[in-house]
Order: C-alpha cells, then sequence, then structure tokens
C-alpha cells in the first residue's frame, strides 16, 4: 500500500514540474508555428516588447499577481498561458497517480509524461493552424522510442518493444491508407502523429492501442456532427483531427485493455 505522505510529495514534484513544462509549451506553441527559435530571443511582451524578467517568468503565479496584465505597459496578457501551465501541472500529477495506482507500470510514467506534453502543444497548435509541425512530431519518434526501450529495460519487458514496432506499424499504416483514400479528410500531419501513437500505445498492450485508435474516431466524430446538427461549422469545414487523435490515445492508456475486455465479455467471447 502506498503512504499518503509519499503520494503527496510525488504529486507535488509532479505539479512543479508539470508548471515549468507548461511554461516552456507556451513557447513552443507560439513560436514552432510561426518558424521562430524557442531558444532565442529570451520571452518578451509582445506589445510593447519589454523583457520579461525571471520573478514575472513563474509559471501561473506572476500571471495572477500581475492580474494578467504586463508590468510595463499594462497591456493584457492572454489567459492561455496560465491555463496551459495549469493544464500540464495537472495532467503530470495525473501521470504520477496513474503510476502509483498501477494503471500501468511505472517505468511507463515517463515516456507518458513526455507524450502528455507534446499532445497539450500539438492540440493548441492544431486548433490554431490546422497543422501538426514536423519540429514536434518527427523528432518525438525517436524520443519516445528511447524511452520505452528504459522502460522495457526497467521492466524487464522485452516484448513490449515488439507490441511497439507493431503498434507504430499498424497505426501508420491505417492512417496512410486513410489518407491515400480521403486525402482532404486525413492530412499527413495527422499520418505521422498515428506512428507515434501507435508506438505509445502497443507497448502497453493490443488493449489500449485498439481502443485508443478507435476513441478517436468516436469523440471525433461525435464532436463534429454536434457541430454540424448545431451550424457551427458546414460539412465540408475543416476540423482539426489531431487533438481527437490525442485524446483517444489518452483513453487507450487509461482504460484502453479493461474497455476492450469488457466489449469482448458483451459479445461473450471474452
Amino acid at each position: 500500500m502506498i503512504e499518503p505522505p509519499i503520494l503527496v510529495f510525488g504529486g507535488a514534484i509532479a505539479l512543479v514540474f508539470g508548471f515549468a513544462i507548461g511554461s516552456f509549451l507556451n513557447v513552443v506553441i507560439w513560436r514552432i508555428p510561426a518558424g521562430n527559435s524557442i531558444v532565442s530571443p529570451p520571452s518578451a511582451c509582445t506589445t510593447c516588447g519589454a523583457p520579461i524578467a525571471p520573478r514575472d517568468n513563474v509559471p501561473v503565479v506572476s500571471w495572477l499577481l500581475l492580474r494578467g496584465r504586463c508590468r510595463h505597459c499594462q497591456a493584457p496578457i492572454s489567459a492561455r498561458y496560465p491555463i496551459v501551465e495549469g493544464v500540464t501541472g495537472l495532467a503530470f500529477v495525473l501521470v504520477v497517480l496513474g503510476a502509483f495506482f498501477g494503471v500501468y507500470p511505472a517505468a511507463y510514467a515517463l515516456p507518458l509524461a513526455y507524450f502528455v506534453a507534446i499532445a497539450i502543444a500539438l492540440t493548441l497548435i492544431d486548433i490554431d493552424t490546422h497543422t501538426l509541425p514536423n519540429k514536434i512530431v518527427l523528432p518525438s519518434y525517436f524520443v519516445v522510442a528511447v524511452l520505452l526501450v528504459a522502460a522495457s529495460a526497467i521492466e524487464n519487458s522485452w516484448p513490449r518493444l515488439l507490441m511497439a514496432a507493431l503498434g507504430t506499424i499498424i497505426l501508420f499504416g491505417f492512417y496512410f491508407l486513410l489518407a491515400m483514400i480521403s486525402p482532404r479528410g486525413m492530412g499527413f500531419g495527422d499520418v505521422k502523429l498515428a506512428g507515434v501513437i501507435g508506438m505509445l500505445l502497443g507497448w502497453l498492450g493490443w488493449g489500449s492501442l485498439a481502443i485508443g485508435g478507435f476513441a478517436a474516431f468516436l469523440l471525433g466524430g461525435v464532436f463534429s456532427l454536434l457541430l454540424i446538427v448545431t451550424k457551427k461549422v458546414s460539412r465540408k469545414g475543416g476540423i482539426p483531427f489531431g487533438p481527437w487523435m490525442l485524446l483517444g490515445a489518452v483513453v487507450g492508456v487509461a482504460a484502453g485493455q479493461p474497455l476492450l475486455n469488457w466489449y469482448l465479455s458483451a459479445l461473450g467471447i471474452g
């Protein structure tokens, strides 16, 4: 049984670390679509250009203390910044809790935390620009692969790497086929992202891969139908699919195998 103090301490560390990563994600979300460096120049007010001092760059806290305004010109600072930082912090806490309570192996927490971070960035970028930048997606193949190799070594479960490879091939191949059949309905950014998701879900097993892949289409389809019914968008309107792929992956990680077992049991198979 996990001692409450250990759980609280682990959650607190994850929250603070998540806040810091969320602050960096704000830079990624703003600069990568614009083709700018995420390293330089240092962060500055987008209105007056004044550099942001370290005391004004503390995640969540600085925005609250400044009441959402630049210290120099009093221009409003978007609430998206603290929201991204807060959501990332809470997401990292949930990742740690999932490992603590055995939802997935403890060694899986690190690759999952990385995936959660890029998922937050890619979701907002896709909503803003309808793109999934190669600068984030393509390096993620290498990063996720390395982290999953480390997780397999820690867990002494090497067959999981074969499942991760199969997951990459299956999901990438499936999305590639969809893109070939309907180029206007499925972009190659989605295809490339599918391979990363397949790798991450495949490591956990068939249940996570199947449910995670299916959940993307279910959630995205329901949302798109609601928008069409409420006339928020036309049938030909562009609705980014990347966020639903990422959300579906989260469902696959959190409850993929139990949901698949329930479904098979309902069919009288399991």
